[in-house]
């Protein structure tokens, strides 16, 4: 497993892109995989990753598996790529906004 401050450093950067609550996150999960006939039960609701990082914002450091680790990896690196300011957004780019709220990140938040 991770050493401590390796784990440390992935959770203080795991919570700093993921700036959404888990509140949050499931509302936007349940919103994102709403359809017009068929809606899939709340805690099911979003694409896996999105439920992992649900999962993993509901946990304790110490009760962290080598998946979530992985997942948080993951999930650090797709918003830092996608938030870097080379990689600069074009107003209105709904879809990629969309795409950063199912990891848990609201480019729209401070």
């Amino acid at each position: 497993m991770t050493d401590a401050l390796e784990m440390d450093a992935l959770w203080e950067d795991f919570h700093r892109a993921v700036n959404m609550t888990s509140a949050e996150l499931a509302a936007w999960l349940r919103v994102g995989d709403a359809g017009e006939t068929t809606e899939p039960l709340p805690d099911r609701a979003g694409p896996d990753t999105g439920q992992h990082v649900l999962a993993i914002l509901q946990k304790r450091r110490t009760d962290l598996t080598e998946d979530d680790l992985r997942v948080m990896e993951e999930v650090v690196d797709a918003v830092d790529e996608e938030t870097d300011p080379e990689n600069e957004p074009v107003a209105g780019d709904t879809a990629r906004r969309h795409r950063l709220m199912t990891l848990g990140h609201d480019p729209l938040k401070a």
